[in-house]
């Protein structure tokens, strides 16, 4: 399977102009025969425009994800949709199950080749540090993950990295590779390069960790979106500059590795 990870500039607040830039960077990946596209973290409105985020907000079968199904419609292509601000009461009004009746989540969605909305992950670990998610958005309660191309892919976002509980729990639950849309920032370099390489290695699969690459007024993202193989080994990866990573991954790898060196075997309660 041909893997890539957009790797977005970002306007604080403009979602017109951010899903414009999604659009382009889906057909590119498309046109270079991905099979799976993943976007980052709230590219939509941008991490750190927390003004925006109560206007922004949507319910799930809003203009914005209708838009993100499209996409993956259009082009033939499974779409991991980054994140986006989720209206819990809107989305709730439609029939969907969410965590609380009421408040704001950081919410990405899978969408099949044919736009069909597959798997929802609301980011569990809100960040607190100089950030006001925690007070913004409610998180979420369940994990997600989906079949697709032969993969179970598993979604996590971003702060999530720091929790490798999470990622055991994936791996328990049959993940293979595990997409990680984030709004990763400058200084934090070693931590990001890191900590998706260990939550790679220690669950013997894939993590495709896609980071955006815009400057908003207190915070710089520092790009670096890296696919690493079960081996923590990495297969493609960027500097800082908008740019699209792109990696062939074989499900049959995670099974070789996890015959080769049987770690998660040997675990002890």
């Amino acid at each position: 399977m041909k893997l890539a990870l957009a790797q977005l500039d970002q306007t604080a607040g403009d979602v017109d102009e951010n899903l414009d830039r999604a659009a382009t960077a889906v057909a590119d990946a498309a046109a270079r025969g991905a099979d799976l596209v993943v976007l980052p973290e709230l590219f939509t409105v941008g991490y750190f425009a927390f003004d925006s985020y109560a206007r922004v907000a949507e319910g799930l079968d809003g203009p914005t994800f209708d838009r993100l199904s499209a996409l993956a419609a259009d082009h033939g292509v499974g779409l991991l949709a980054g994140s986006h601000v989720e209206d819990l009461a809107a989305s709730a009004d439609a029939g969907v199950d969410v965590p609380d009746s009421d408040g704001l989540a950081n919410t990405c969605v899978f969408y099949d080749r044919d736009g069909a909305r597959r798997a929802v992950y609301r980011k569990h670990h809100l960040f607190g540090y100089e950030s006001a998610e925690t007070r913004l958005l409610t998180p979420g309660e369940t994990l997600a993950t989906v079949e697709f191309e032969g993969f179970t892919l598993g979604m996590s976002t971003c702060y999530d990295l720091r929790f490798p509980e999470l990622y055991r729990r994936l791996a328990d639950r049959g993940a293979t590779l595990v997409c990680v849309p984030s709004a990763w920032p400058y200084p934090r370099v070693e931590h990001w390069e890191t900590l998706a390489r260990a939550r790679a290695i220690e669950n013997q699969c894939y993590v495709a960790a896609a980071n955006g690459a815009a400057e908003f007024a207190d915070a710089t993202l520092l790009g670096r979106s890296t696919v690493y193989d079960p081996w923590g080994t990495t297969l493609a990866s960027a500097a800082d500059d908008p740019t699209l990573v792109v990696a062939d991954v074989d499900a049959d790898r995670v099974e070789a590795v996890r015959e080769e060196f049987p770690a998660l075997r040997d675990r002890r309660d």
